[in-house]
């Protein structure tokens, strides 16, 4: 009878275990310029996002413990009272992603951005809910937080399935590019949505990350994580050069589209990492990939040029 009960247990475990949502997410809030707020709001909306992004079932497929993303997400708040609405608040979302590399303890990051677009409205009592075709809510302020949840939880998805199937990512991208298309609007005072707003928003990562003109690149990430990192334990040398080779595929890319948001938004993710593979490179090998690191990513050029 007890090992019956023993049996049941754990294949109860392991059924839970292998239904596990898809994100780790961990959720902080500064919220040191705002005054006149119960700070217990802070609190509820902090368990709040972190219970959306955790509880949200974003695929179909089965996602193991060790499996899962783990995701970082930092809200800044610098401003409440938006159009005289005590609960609507303005602010930075600085969002951090990385998944495990095989046969390793390192972890190599998938996003490390920060959306300094973001205007919401919560309150205390309120549930956070979500569709992917008409996001839901009391109103499209309120709308807007899980809005911009929902499409940053698709896009780390997308890329984290990218690192692992070529283009493997492409519906994910697809349902992120899909809450922009249905994205909460009030006015002009939601921004972060539209083309017209600049060239560095939601619009055009989505828009970017799903046209042609940057199908090399989405290669090359894919060639990076699953035939370069994965591989680093047992060809450590081979590895390191297919993903440094593979650099001149990326400056293809980023000389037929200079400037490009998804560009910057790669490079925000893997300078650091590219730096510490050129650095494990011989000097003599490597001018020829700090010349086209530099032309790529100019804000980290010194960092590139002091490996020479």
């Amino acid at each position: 009878m007890l090992r019956r009960l023993f049996s049941i247990l754990i294949m109860t475990l392991i059924s839970l275990a292998a239904t596990a949502q898809e994100l780790n997410c961990k959720v902080n809030i500064n919220h040191d310029k705002i005054t006149g707020v119960d700070n217990e709001v802070f609190v509820t909306m902090q368990r709040s996002i972190i219970d959306f992004m955790n509880g949200h079932k974003w695929t179909n497929d089965d996602f193991a413990t060790n499996e899962k993303i783990d995701v970082t997400v930092f809200i800044n708040i610098t401003g409440n009272k938006i159009n005289g609405d005590p609960d609507a608040y303005t602010g930075t979302l600085s969002i951090q992603a990385s998944r495990p590399v095989y046969s390793s303890g390192y972890t190599t990051a998938l996003v490390n951005y920060v959306d300094r677009d973001l205007v919401f409205k919560f309150t205390q009592y309120g549930a956070l809910s979500f569709d992917d075709n008409r996001v839901s809510g009391v109103d499209a302020m309120q709308s807007n937080l899980t809005a911009v949840l929902g499409y940053y939880a698709y896009i780390i998805i997308g890329l984290d399935y990218d690192s692992y199937a070529l283009e493997g990512g492409t519906n994910y991208f697809k349902k992120a590019q899909n809450v922009v298309n249905n994205a909460p609007e009030q006015g002009k005072s939601i921004s972060g949505w539209k083309a017209v707003e600049g060239t560095r928003n939601r619009y055009w990562l989505a828009d970017q990350l799903l046209n042609t003109r940057f199908a090399d690149m989405r290669s090359f990430w894919y060639s990076m994580h699953r035939e370069g990192l994965d591989s680093m334990y047992t060809k450590p040398t081979e590895s390191r050069t297919r993903i440094l080779f593979g650099l001149k595929k990326l400056y293809n890319v980023n000389r037929e589209n200079p400037t490009s948001m998804l560009m910057q938004f790669f490079f925000a993710a893997k300078s650091e990492e590219i730096i510490h593979l050129l650095a494990s490179t011989p000097k003599s090998e490597r001018g020829q990939y700090i010349t086209l690191l530099n032309s790529m990513d100019v804000p980290n050029a010194q960092k590139y040029n002091n490996l020479k």
